[in-house]
């Protein structure tokens, strides 16, 4: 029996939803404050690091509340986005913020599913990814790109990675895509490590690779080892050309995984831990408050886990377009962590979400009352789902 069945045999769903009430007179008043009996996580699959962090935190919170603590790996997106807003059968998921803009706008298999407005809770992780290439390559810059002759991976597993090469990367360059196809050479991978792995065996140039990788330890091992393109996260002109393909991602100095990655500028994935905006109020501030009262306790528990700092939090917060939830705002104001420009910010980010949400509720009354099949793979739902969305602003980066 699978891991994930067996959690599913042990938590059923009238017992978690008993373990889900909270009591609505709970007071956040130091260690006075009556946690619920249980808390439930959902996070990726068991083999990701999102579970493997979430799992090293969780002992510390339940001895140090009494409240149970359980992880719940489920690996597909939409079943946790499920569980979390709608089957309400776990409090708090482990998302990226790439993946909570598609389920805000409604993307993919999300576009027939209930609408949920989602809050921040915390920082979980960042994963850095910058542009790899050997150590003895003749490209120095990422602007020799543009030099013609150059031959790139291409991720054909996923949407992401082919978007990522070849629009926004050449974007970033200022070129269109036509105008890449006649400098860059394109190579399909069918898979991560065949992407990166590339670069070091000689079949590409360059590649678009996360810096935490196991793989990617290897490939420095490697005879001649490799170097990192920088990517100036100063150029916000280049970055908001990006942003235009992969709205998500954030500029950065990388500072974690290899050691030839450190200083280099590239750009990194969010994850958060998210919650439905009715959340308990008291219960967000609470969480809040022990991730980060307690993060000495846990910081070395994981090496995901030491990226929960306020520090990192803090970091995130100047650049999310997601709202964070009034419990997490709440707790930061009160130490002195929040201030009155991240209120404009974020009430500007509550009521993009909202207008969201009324568009794709009024699309959904549309298709109930003609009697259309609510879900991704009808053309006649899309078709409306996008004219109620249509002039929308995206969720994107703030730079």
């Amino acid at each position: 029996m699978s891991f994930k069945n067996q959690w599913r045999r042990i938590y059923t769903a009238a017992s978690i939803t008993a373990a889900l009430t909270i009591s609505s007179g709970s007071l956040a008043q130091g260690n006075d404050y009556d946690w619920p009996r249980m808390l439930v996580v959902g996070t990726t699959s068991t083999a990701t690091g999102g579970f493997a962090s979430s799992n090293a935190w969780a002992p510390i919170l339940q001895k140090q509340t009494d409240m149970a603590v359980r992880i719940i790996p489920e690996d597909s997106e939409f079943i946790r986005y499920k569980r979390l807003n709608v089957d309400r059968n776990i409090h708090i998921s482990s998302v990226s913020a790439a993946e909570a803009r598609l389920q805000t706008e409604g993307h993919g298999a999300y576009a027939g599913t209930k609408p949920v407005p989602q809050r921040i809770l915390w920082h979980h992780n960042d994963t850095p990814w910058g542009l790899v290439v050997a150590g003895d390559s003749e490209l120095k810059t990422v602007e020799d790109l543009k030099k013609g002759g150059v031959r790139m991976s291409d991720g054909i597993w996923t949407s992401a990675m082919t978007t990522t090469a070849r629009k926004s990367l050449p974007a970033y360059l200022g070129l269109s895509e036509e105008e890449a196809q006649e400098v860059i050479s394109y190579v399909p991978a069918s898979s991560y490590a065949e992407n990166c792995r590339s670069v070091v065996e000689g079949k590409v140039d360059v590649a678009w690779c996360a810096t935490i990788s196991g793989l990617l330890s290897e490939m420095e091992g490697a005879p001649g080892g490799i170097r990192w393109l920088p990517m100036d996260s100063d150029n916000t002109e280049a970055w908001q050309r990006y942003l235009d393909h992969s709205s998500m991602v954030i500029p950065t100095e990388i500072s974690i995984g290899v050691s030839s990655a450190h200083g280099i500028d590239g750009a990194t994935s969010n994850f958060v831990y998210a919650a439905p905006a009715d959340m308990d109020t008291e219960l967000a501030y609470n969480l809040a408050k022990w991730f980060h009262e307690s993060y000495d306790d846990y910081k070395g528990t994981h090496p995901l886990a030491a990226r929960m700092s306020l520090k990192q939090f803090r970091n995130y917060l100047d650049r999310t377009p997601l709202p964070v939830h009034e419990g997490t705002v709440k707790y930061l104001r009160e130490i002195g962590s929040w201030t009155e420009e991240d209120d404009v910010w974020n009430q500007q980010a509550i009521a993009k979400m909202d207008r969201w949400m009324e568009a794709r509720k009024a699309a959904m009354a549309e298709a109930q009352k003609n009697r259309v099949r609510m879900s991704f793979d009808n053309p006649e739902y899309l078709d409306i789902l996008a004219r109620h969305t249509k002039g929308l602003e995206i969720f994107r980066s703030r730079l």
